[in-house]
């Protein structure tokens, strides 16, 4: 009869730990792929729009949704809460291992918007006895498996809290309320992810970047101006990440006005609570940058990395909404990356040695060793020799941050902490040139090569780019058929102004945008009748087809000026890849 839910037979009971409390029952949706919310989920409807996950089309609404973990960027805390927020969200979230940013979107929504969702960790074991079921109960840590509707029980609701927390008087100070609303808000949302982390003590950090700048939708924008309301100033100096639309070109650029406006206002509330208009999602290249073994807190996938890996800098890969927490109090936990024992490797990576590589070469192989780490840190040795350049660097952790949820990585011979690491004895894989002609493939979703866009600047267009962009391009003129747009923080932008790189550039035909990123612009900034993208961003040639609903191209520097000019992509991998796989 309707509305009557019979009891499935209990095929299968899993003993897990709740990360977020709570009960659940209703149709089973398993992935064994790690999922990254933004960029893989519509904050506005729930839909998968990863193109490049096994759920790609599904609904997350009404279902309980099962994947190993998330992955790629700290943003995804920022689309959970708004799916929780408008109903578009999953009943429950089943994780083979725990996920901080996931985890940390459902604590902030319950905290602040008193709306929430179970989150339970299965392992690896528990996790491979989900398949083959099509309905799941969950309450608590337990989840119960079947073939039909369960009836709904009810289970303990609890936020976890943590056991022996080491807090200072003034930490205790905020927890009562007597520095504002806002700071205390703050601190029981950090003492809770302090609790999911298993840290003992909150420490002080040193600066802070806030990637929760980015409009999700109305609840990011509600979250900002509530705690600016609530008489909010960040308590260090803080930076902002790339906002959803070009500040000062907005208007002219077309962007519905309603969006516009909504994406300004959440920019200008950080800004109101002291943080400064950085708006850029490479804050490395900030004068001043974090320097070795600083204690940080920044989020933006990229930056985390590069930060933790290049830098030697330490930060968690921070969610959205904790960034600001942070900033509020001065207060992180101490685990993960801000501790040794959360540094080491797990996986030894060799790499093949390639001949002849260009500037494609580096996000290919981030990308590609970010699916084998997962959330392992990786080790990675055969690379010293081609003496990688910052902007190598720069290029490979935002292709590793996409595909893994690790915070970092070690390079032999490059990278500051690897030596340390060398004689550890870890599970070794090797990288032969016929699985990156593969990740190639997967990299350039079309064979159509007649390209409409030239996007660069993902993440943001250092000095050096610009200055090699520029020498790519002297001399020569962009097709009109073809646009190039470039993204930029504003202070590099001002630098290659400076340097008459921009000049250059202007007359080749190309065009810019700052504050913003390629993974949150849209139409009609992208053109419509842009069919097929090329961009050298492996970050962006992943999210990008979801995101856009575009075709795309992925390639070198060079290969995106001759686009530029007209000559279209290249219709196959690069020279020195087609070499080396046919000599393997």
């Amino acid at each position: 009869m309707p509305g009557d839910k019979r009891r499935a037979p209990l095929d299968t009971i899993l003993d897990g730990t709740a990360a977020i409390y709570g009960t659940a029952q209703g149709e089973l949706l398993v992935s064994a792929v790690a999922l990254s919310f933004w960029g893989g989920v519509d904050s506005w409807t729930g839909r998968v729009i990863d193109s490049h996950h096994d759920l790609n089309g599904h609904l997350l609404e009404g279902k309980i949704v099962a994947i190993p973990s998330g992955r790629g960027s700290c943003a995804s805390s920022g689309v959970m809460m708004e799916l929780l927020l408008n109903g578009h969200g999953p009943l429950a979230l089943l994780l083979q291992e725990p996920d901080d940013i996931l985890a940390f979107g459902a604590i902030v929504s319950e905290e602040v918007f008193g709306k929430s969702v179970p989150i339970v960790v299965l392992g690896e074991e528990g996790y491979a006895r989900l398949s083959g079921h099509s309905h799941a109960l969950v309450a608590g840590g337990r989840v119960h498996l079947g073939d039909a509707p369960f009836e709904l029980r009810q289970a303990e609701s609890r936020a976890a809290r943590p056991d022996g927390l080491l807090l200072s008087a003034r930490d205790r100070d905020c927890l009562d309320g007597m520095h504002g609303r806002a700071t205390e808000v703050a601190m029981r949302i950090i003492v809770r992810m302090a609790a999911l982390q298993g840290a003992k003590r909150l420490f002080d950090v040193t600066r802070v970047h806030i990637d929760g700048c980015v409009y999700t939708g109305p609840a990011s924008l509600k979250f900002a101006e509530q705690f600016r309301d609530w008489g909010g100033t960040v308590a260090i100096p803080t930076t902002l990440n790339a906002i959803s639309v070009d500040a000062r070109r907005w208007r002219q650029q077309g962007v519905p006005v309603a969006f516009g406006e909504a994406a300004e206002r959440l920019g200008e509330a950080y800004v109101a609570m002291g943080a400064a208009p950085t708006f850029t999602c490479a804050p490395y290249l900030l004068e001043g940058s974090p320097g070795y073994g600083e204690q940080i807190a920044w989020a933006e996938s990229n930056a985390v990395v590069y930060a933790n890996s290049v830098s030697g800098a330490r930060t968690m890969k921070y969610p959205d909404y904790l960034d600001a927490c942070i900033a509020l109090t001065g207060r992180a936990p101490f685990s993960g990356c801000h501790t040794e024992a959360g540094r080491r490797p797990g996986l030894h990576v060799e790499v093949v040695k390639l001949t002849g590589v260009d500037d494609s070469y580096f996000p290919l192989l981030g990308y590609h060793i970010g699916k084998i780490a997962g959330g392992r840190i990786p080790l990675i040795c055969g690379l010293a020799h081609l003496a990688p350049t910052h902007d190598d660097l720069k290029a490979f952790s935002a292709a590793f941050a996409t595909t893994s949820g690790a915070p970092m990585f070690h390079m032999a011979g490059v990278t500051p902490e690897a030596a340390v690491h060398a004689s550890a004895e870890l599970e070794t894989c090797r990288i032969e040139a016929g699985a990156l002609a593969r990740t190639w493939d997967e990299l350039n979703s079309t064979r159509d090569t007649r390209v409409g866009l030239v996007s660069l600047g993902n993440p943001h267009f250092s000095l050096g780019e610009f200055a090699a962009l520029a020498e790519l391009c002297r001399g020569r003129k962009k097709d009109p058929a073809v646009e190039m747009i470039i993204t930029s923080g504003r202070a590099v932008h001002a630098q290659a102004a400076s340097a008459g790189t921009i000049r250059v550039l202007e007359d080749f035909g190309a065009r810019f945008s700052t504050d913003t990123c390629w993974c949150l612009i849209e139409e009609p900034v992208i053109p419509v009748t842009a069919r097929v993208i090329i961009t050298n961003s492996a970050k962006y040639a992943h999210y990008g087809p979801g995101l856009t609903g575009r075709k795309f191209r992925f390639g070198s520097l060079s290969d995106c000026v001759d686009a530029a000019c007209g000559e279209g992509a290249s219709a196959s991998a690069p020279a020195w890849l087609k070499r080396t796989f046919a000599a393997i």
